[in-house]
């Protein structure tokens, strides 16, 4: 399926990496979960768990962007680092309009995540 580089474990509740962090790479679950959460108000609200074969970072990814939100381990967890230097290969293979196509959902999809964010923000309220 994917080229894995490396191979990372992380510990029960371990960040894998942060919101708002550089986005170099990106992650398939092995084994174990991910959960995808993002700060609201200080508090910490979890908007997927993602399981094995499962793919996270993409997004910071295309579109060069800072992470939209925190990735934690649950359980001891395995994640393969997808080769970057393939990945980017393949990247670039794409037409100049396509990956312009693929940075628009990116974008799109941060911009839905950020209104679910203020939607349940208020929901707080």
């Amino acid at each position: 399926m994917f080229q894995i580089a490396s191979y990372e474990t992380f510990r029960d509740g371990q960040i894998i990496f942060k919101e708002g962090s550089n986005g170099d790479w990106i992650y398939v679950v092995e084994e174990g979960e991910v959960e995808i959460s993002k700060n609201v108000d200080g508090q910490r609200i979890v908007f997927e768990t993602l399981k094995e074969t499962n793919i996270f970072g993409e997004m910071a990814y295309i579109d060069k962007a800072p992470r939209s939100a925190t990735a934690t381990a649950k359980g001891t967890t395995v994640v393969g680092i997808i080769d970057r230097s393939v990945f980017d290969a393949e990247f670039n293979k794409l037409s100049a309009d396509f990956q312009k196509i693929l940075k628009m959902v990116a974008f799109r999809l941060r911009k839905t995540t950020e209104r679910s964010v203020d939607a349940q923000d208020e929901k707080g309220d």
